[in-house]
C-alpha cells in the first residue's frame, strides 16, 4: 500500500513537471515569436543586401519558418518527444552538440560558483549572527546588503576593470589563452581563466545566504539553550560548533537551492561579460538571432535543473530537520 501511494506521488509528480515544461516552452515560444528579431536576417547578416526573395524563401521553407506558429510548436514538441532537440540556425549544428559543446564550460563555472556562495555565505552569517550588533556583523551585513543590490553585470565589469585592465593579474576574456586549441588548454590555464568569472558569479549567491543565515544564528545565540552552554563555560566557537551550525544550516541549504535560478541568471551575464564560452553566451546569442530551438532546449534544461534543484533541497532540509517532515514524496518519489 505504501509502495503504491509512493508511486502514484511519484508519477503525479513527474506528470506536474511535464506540464511546468510544456508551459515554459510554450511560453518561450511566443516571446521569440513576438521578439522584432528577424531569424533569417541574422543568419544572413551582410549578406542580406544581396538575398532575394526567392532565397530567403527557401531558407525559411528549410527551417520551417514558412508555417504557422502553433504548426511551427507543433512539430517541435512533436521531434523533442522523439529525442531531436532540433537545429541550431545560429550555430549551424544540432542543438544537441550545442549543448554539449557549451555545458560542460558553464558546469565548470555554475557549480563551483553555486558551492562557493553557499560555504562563504554560511561562514559569513555564523559569523555575522555570533557576533551580533558588533562592528563585524555591521560591517558584513553592510557589504551583503550593497553585494546583493549591486547589478550582477556591473559587478563583473568592475572586477574586469580593476584586476584584468588595471593590475593585469587576471585574462581579459574566454575559457583560455587565446589562439589555442580547447583540447590544449591546461588544467592551470583554465583555473586562471576562471578565477575572475567565478568570483564573480559567486557574488550573486553570497548575499543572500550570509543574510538569513545570520538572522537564524543571531536567534539561536539568544536561546535559553545557548545561555545554559555559556553559564557551563563553553567558548563562543564551541556554541558555533556544537550547536548553533547544524540548527542554522535549514534555512541555508533551502536559500542555497533557491538561488539556483539566480547563479543560471547570473552566468548569463557573466559569461556575456568575460566572453566565457558556455550556455549563458549560447542564451544571449540564440536571442539576438532568433534562434529558438537553441534558446527553448536552453529554457527548458533550465527549468529543469532549477525544478529538481528545488525538490532536492526540500529533501535535504527535511534530512537536516525531522520536524519539517511530512508524508508529501519529492518529485523522484523520495518519502520523508
Amino acid at each position: 500500500m505504501i509502495r503504491s501511494r509512493a508511486a502514484l506521488a511519484a508519477a503525479t509528480a513527474v506528470l506536474r513537471l511535464a506540464l511546468l515544461l510544456a508551459f515554459v516552452a510554450a511560453v518561450a515560444f511566443a516571446l521569440m515569436k513576438l521578439s522584432p528579431v528577424d531569424p533569417i536576417d541574422a543568419y544572413l547578416g551582410p549578406a542580406i543586401a544581396r538575398a532575394s526573395p526567392e532565397q530567403r524563401a527557401q531558407i525559411a521553407s528549410s527551417w520551417g519558418l514558412d508555417q504557422p506558429a502553433p504548426v511551427q510548436f507543433g512539430r517541435w514538441a512533436a521531434r523533442i518527444l522523439q529525442g531531436d532537440l532540433g537545429w541550431s540556425t545560429s550555430y549551424a549544428a544540432p542543438v544537441g552538440a550545442v549543448l554539449a559543446e557549451r555545458g560542460l564550460p558553464s558546469l565548470r563555472l555554475t557549480a563551483p560558483a553555486w558551492i562557493l556562495s553557499g560555504a562563504v555565505g554560511f561562514a559569513i552569517g555564523l559569523l555575522a549572527g555570533a557576533f551580533e550588533g558588533s562592528w563585524l556583523d555591521r560591517t558584513l551585513r553592510l557589504g551583503a546588503y550593497l553585494t546583493a543590490s549591486a547589478p550582477s553585470f556591473w559587478v563583473a565589469i568592475l572586477l574586469l576593470s580593476f584586476f584584468s585592465v588595471t593590475l593585469r593579474w587576471t585574462p581579459l576574456c574566454c575559457a583560455g589563452p587565446i589562439g589555442v586549441e580547447p583540447d590544449a588548454v591546461t588544467l592551470l590555464q583554465r583555473l586562471y581563466h576562471l578565477v575572475l568569472p567565478l568570483l564573480a558569479l559567486s557574488l550573486v549567491g553570497i548575499p543572500q545566504v550570509a543574510l538569513h543565515t545570520r538572522a537564524k544564528v543571531a536567534e539561536i545565540m539568544r536561546s535559553d539553550f545557548v545561555l545554559l552552554a555559556r553559564a557551563q563555560g563553553a567558548t563562543t566557537g564551541d556554541i558555533l560548533l556544537r550547536h548553533v551550525a547544524r540548527n542554522a544550516a535549514l534555512p541555508a541549504v533551502a536559500i542555497l537551492f533557491a538561488s539556483l535560478s539566480e547563479i543560471l541568471g547570473g552566468a548569463i551575464l557573466a559569461e556575456a561579460v568575460f566572453n566565457y564560452p558556455g550556455l549563458g553566451r549560447a542564451t544571449l546569442e540564440a536571442a539576438l538571432t532568433g534562434d529558438v530551438p537553441l534558446l527553448l532546449a536552453i529554457t527548458l534544461l533550465a527549468t529543469l535543473v532549477v525544478t529538481i534543484g528545488n525538490q532536492a533541497g526540500d529533501v535535504l532540509s527535511r534530512r537536516l530537520d525531522p520536524r519539517t517532515r511530512t508524508q508529501r514524496p519529492a518529485l523522484l518519489g523520495h518519502g520523508a
